[in-house]
Parts: structure tokens; sequence; C-alpha cells
């Protein structure tokens, strides 16, 4: 007897199949293209990038698509670390990936791209080993360099490199390639007016500047054959003055439909800080804000059109395909926090699909670690020593999880998973701690879902929960238990400063949770994260914000490719931002402050205070130490962010 799928009745064109050139795909979702840099100097994929495939791969998608592979190494590289085609000893991997991807049940695909000028400039995706020269279609200075135009001889050669690099994928055994024309990467280069100031025949109309595009899929259908699926990825609208536009991008997918058999429509330019969160949307945009592009080249092809948008939700993208808008999803960092995300939605468990909170830690990593990591996904980047957390305890022992935040919670459902008995405990009335403030702000929902996720998990896996209670010493020896996992959290720091206890003061938690209690004109002390996004989210609920750093700007810390869509953010809200400038003294009317040997009163009704975290480490010790197998995890280990948290506990969980 067949098993009963409930996403197939609840999501019924999701999960339907299409056939698209001579490969069937069993559902609508693939993955798209992700590129990770865990790659060898020499262009090679890693172990650990073919076990990140894999378990991409394990999660239900009809197909994977590992992102900007490199047919010309020569001129192409756009950051440190890619898998370049034409780097003799690169099929051994790729072959490796294909038949762990193929194993998992999953077609397997790779995308094709050039980065144009940015193979010779410094990119956000990269700074080191770039090439020699920056070719783009014109010559011009930009901030990162000089630009010279691409000699004919040049284009010819990257042509013909992604012929052999078309022919190399079918080889070793991939049943998609993507050709990536969009992004502000080579040929979206090309077909800009912004950019593209030749006046040969690849330079004016847009039927010239189109001469590279036309003559690449030329020559990776001969590389490929036919019947060979060919999906293209390319900008619905470049979203910027002078770029291309909607109308002339429907006139290209036209132009080029008979050449591929399925197209793949974003927008925008990864390589502008501001536009790169709209690209890959942040928590400011709605899910699926993307998905109007490609609804709009749909109506004018006849061949199938996916879309992307940071879509997680299967109810959604069932809605999309159902109305028309798209045939397909591409899911990237929603695989990222969750690569389960099909089969969870076939097997009816959407709610218990990890969201992604879109804060930008798996490109973040690309750069810090050269690892895939993940928020929300402790697993990530850990692949190729297979999930730990499924192998059972040798030994059951009664353990005991104090404080029910992100760490806390974490723990214990990797405990409780591994046939622990635990009991988690919580001094307020539910479970969540600084996931509540942190999710406060408009922008936040994704953390407020991650939560109530985690929350669901908890109770679902056995855990004991015990709220209302706080893990002092005493209830610690009461219980005894085998294990203890300390997650008590952090306090927040009040700045040593006079007038911090005054009725004016409001600390940051507090205002996040009741943003009632604050009056018309707010001045917050302290511009990291939190200070910044509570600007943003102040200004939207009508107050007058002002923001006072002692740095020289806000957000310094800020994860870089978070803080390019913050910081629109912050300068469209119109908070008043004070850096370099130090808080003296709180007063009746607002902050004293001094800057550049000047002292002025920045004016206030209300005064938040976002000067961070300290964790008491004589509250921690003084339970940790009555237990002879204690681990201090979280925020009271080390303050930090949710990610480092939930890997705390994830980790801790397997170990205990």
């Amino acid at each position: 007897m067949s098993q009963d799928y409930p996403g197939k009745k609840l999501y019924p064109h999701l999960f339907s199949p299409i056939r698209i050139g001579n490969v069937k795909f069993k559902n609508r979702i693939i993955g798209a293209p992700t590129s990770p840099s865990m790659a060898t100097a020499e262009g090679f994929f890693t172990p650990e990038m073919i076990a990140y495939l894999e378990d991409r791969a394990s999660g239900g998608a009809a197909m994977v698509t590992y992102g900007e592979a490199i047919p010309h190494g020569a001129t192409g590289k756009s950051h440190n670390k890619q898998v370049v085609l034409d780097s003799f000893g690169v099929r051994q991997g790729l072959s490796e990936s294909v038949r762990l991807i193929h194993n998992q049940g999953c077609l397997a695909s790779i995308q094709l791209s050039h980065g144009g000028m940015y193979g010779g400039l410094a990119s956000v995706g990269g700074d080191k080993g770039v090439c020699e020269i920056a070719y783009g279609p014109s010559e011009m200075d930009m901030p990162a360099g000089h630009v010279y135009e691409m000699p004919i001889e040049v284009i010819d050669e990257i042509v013909e490199s992604y012929r052999k690099g078309a022919q190399l994928c079918k080889e070793v055994g991939y049943d998609c390639v993507q050709v990536h024309i969009a992004h502000g990467w080579l040929h979206n280069q090309f077909l800009s007016p912004l950019f593209n100031h030749r006046t040969d025949e690849y330079g004016g109309s847009l039927e010239n500047r189109a001469r590279l595009v036309v003559r690449t899929l030329d020559a990776v259908r001969a590389g490929v054959g036919k019947g060979f699926p060919i999906e293209l990825r390319m900008n619905g609208d470049d979203m910027v003055k002078g770029g291309v536009t909607q109308e002339e991008y429907i006139e290209l997918a036209k132009m080029l439909e008979d050449k591929v058999d399925f197209f793949n429509i974003s927008v925008g330019n990864h390589e502008d800080p501001a536009m790169f969160c709209r690209t890959h949307p942040s928590a400011f945009f709605p899910r699926g804000i993307n998905v109007q592009f490609a609804a709009e080249i749909k109506k004018h092809v006849k061949k199938p059109v996916a879309c992307v948008g940071s879509l997680i939700h299967p109810a959604q993208m069932e809605e999309i395909i159902a109305s028309g808008q798209a045939d397909l999803i591409e899911i990237g960092r929603g695989m990222f926090a969750d690569p389960a995300i099909a089969n969870k939605s076939l097997c009816g468990k959407a709610d218990d699909i990890t969201p992604c909170i879109r804060c930008y830690e798996c490109f973040g990593n690309t750069m810090t670690t050269e690892m895939a990591r993940c928020t929300v996904n402790p697993h990530q980047g850990q692949q190729i020593y297979g999930h730990q957390d499924e192998k059972k305890a040798e030994v059951v022992k009664n353990v005991l999880v104090a404080g029910g935040g992100p760490a806390g919670m974490q723990a214990a459902i990797t405990a409780a998973k591994r046939g622990h008995k635990v009991t988690l405990v919580e001094k307020a009335d539910k479970l969540g701690g600084n996931l509540y403030p942190a999710g406060a702000p408009y922008f936040k929902e994704d953390i407020i879902e991650l939560c109530e996720v985690l929350i669901r998990r908890v109770y679902d896996g056995g855990v004991n929960v015990i709220l209302n209670t706080e893990v002092t010493p005493e209830f610690v020896t009461k219980f005894n238990p085998d294990a203890l996992i300390v997650a008590i959290g952090a306090e927040e720091f009040k700045l040593p400063v006079k007038g911090i206890d005054g009725p004016n003061v409001v600390m940051a938690i507090d205002a996040e949770l009741h943003p009632e209690k604050l009056g018309k004109k707010v001045a917050i002390m302290g511009g990291g994260l939190v200070g910044t996004e509570a600007a943003v989210s102040f200004t939207k609920e009508g107050h007058e914000v002002s923001v006072i750093e002692m740095r020289p700007d806000v957000a310094i810390d800020t994860n870089p490719f978070y803080r390019g869509g913050l910081m629109e953010q912050v300068n469209k809200c119109g908070a008043k931002l004070y850096v370099n400038t130090m808080v003296k003294e709180v007063v009746d009317n607002g902050v004293l402050v001094e800057r550049d040997g000047e002292q002025f009163v920045v004016e206030a009704d209300s005064v938040v205070c976002a000067a961070g975290f300290r964790a008491n480490y004589a509250k921690v010790d003084a339970i940790a130490d009555l237990v002879d197998e204690s681990y201090i995890i979280g925020d009271c280990k080390k303050v930090a962010q949710i990610g480092q948290a939930m890997d705390d506990g994830y980790h801790i969980g397997i170990l205990v």
C-alpha cells in the first residue's frame, strides 16, 4: 500500500511533476543556486562542499543547483573561492557530488557564471586572487579599480569556455545547466546601458547588447546537445536608473525562448549593497517580493518560469503556482535553514519548517569562516560528520536545562532526541527568552516564527517543561541531575552614568516589548545592531528618534550583507545619528553628550539604554559547580547572537 502524503492534497500544484527537456521533475521545488566557499584555491569541490550538496538534496526537492561555477578561470572569478571548470582536476569532485545528489533521489544542476569586470576587481564576494585584468563591456573606472573593454578575441574565448564547461558538466552527470545572466555579472553588464557603451556589434540596441548572451546560449547548447535542459537565470528588472528595464527583459525573454528550456527570474545587482538586500530579500520585504517579475515574464513566454524571493511557506508556494504566476519555486537561503522544506511540506509538517530569519549569516560566513554556516541550522557546515543528533545515547541521563531561550531550547530538543530524560526550567511564564524582544520590531516576525517552531519541538520531543521557576543552587541540589546545562542568558548592561536610573530611562528589552512606554522623542544610547534596528522600528511607530554612538558609525559590527539593507532603512526612516559622541549624563530633557570637545543635550522625552548585555558569571558558576557534568552555553557563556546560542545548544545536546 502506497504511503499517504498529506502535502499532495494540501499543495497539489506544488507537488505535481513536470517534464522539462528530457528530464522529469518530481515536484516544483528547486534548490536555488548556492555556492558557499567550500572550494579549494585551485577551484575544486572540497569533501565538505560535496556533503553540503548531498544534504541539500536529501530534503525532497526535485533538483538542487550548485551556484556560480566559472567556465573561464583566467577572467571570470568574482569570489575568492569558486569552482573553476577549466581547472585541471575539477571533474572528480563534480562527479562525486552528482552521484551523491542522485543517491538522494534528486536531480543535479550547476550554474555557469562569469564575474565580468568583477573577475578583476574586489567584489562583495571576494578580494583575494582576482584576475590580472578587469574586463567589462566598456572601459571605465569603478570604485574598486580600472576596467578595460573586453576585446573580441577574449569574448570569443569566453564563449568557447561556456561550450566546453557545459559539455564537461554533462559528461560528469549533471542533469541540467543554468546560465547566469543576472545580478550584475558579465552578461548583465553587456546587457546594461549603464556599463555597455560599445559602438561595435555588442553595443547599442538591445539586440546588439544581447549578442553575447545569444552566442553563449548557442555555445552551451552545442556543448550539451538537444533535449538537455538549459535554465536561464535573468533579471526581470535591474531596478536601477539607466539599467535594463522590465519592458526590455520581456523582449529579451521572447528573443531567447527558443534557446532555453526554462527561465529563472530574479532582480537587481549583487554588487550594490542596498540592492543586494532586494536581490536576496531581507526581512524588510515581504516574502515573495520578487515573484511579480517572474509572473510578468510568464505572460509573454510559453516555456516554464521559476521564481525566487525568500520563499519558505508551502501554502504561499502553492498559491503562486496555482494562480499561474510561476511554474517552479527556487529556494536558496530557506533550504540553508531547513533542507527538508520539501519533505516536511509533503508530509504535512509545514509547522516544523525551520524558518530562514534572513540575517545573511550564510553569506557572511563565506568571508569570515569560508564555510557554510546558518543561524538557525546548527548542522549547516557540519554535514561531513553526519547527523550526530540521530545517534541514541549509550547511557540515558537525567538532564536538567536551566533557561528556556534559544540555547536552552535547542539543547533540550537535541538531548531529548537522543533519548535522555530532559527537564527544561525557565523563570518566565513562557519559553523563548530574548527571542521575544529580538522579534518585536515589525520586520522581525521571522524570529517569532522561529521561536514558535522551537517551542513546538520542545513539547513534541517529550521535554518536561517547568515555567515560572528560577534555577537556584537549592533547586539544583534538590533536583540532583546527572547532567546540567546552564543557559540562563545574560543581563542588560546599564551605562554607568548619572541619571541612568531616572524615570525617563527605559531599557532596550522593555522598550522593544512595550513601545507604549516611550514618549514622542526617543534618544537611544547605543548604536549597535539592537539600537540601530530599534531606531527603524520606533520611527515606524511614529517616534522621533536619535541614536547616540561613541564609535564612528552605527551597526559597525553587523554582518556587512545585512548592514547594507539595514542602513538603507536607517537613512529612510530619518533617525538622527550622533556618532563619535559620548554619553555624559541622562538629564530630564534628554541626554547630555560630548562630541569634538563640545557638550550639548540630545533632547528626548524617553531615553532607551541599548548598551548590550553582560553575563553574570557569579550566578552561572554558583549552579554549574554543583554538578560534576555541567555545561555552560549561550549568552551566559559568551554574549553573542542567536546562531551561536543555537549552535551551542545543538552540540552540547549531542555531547551530554
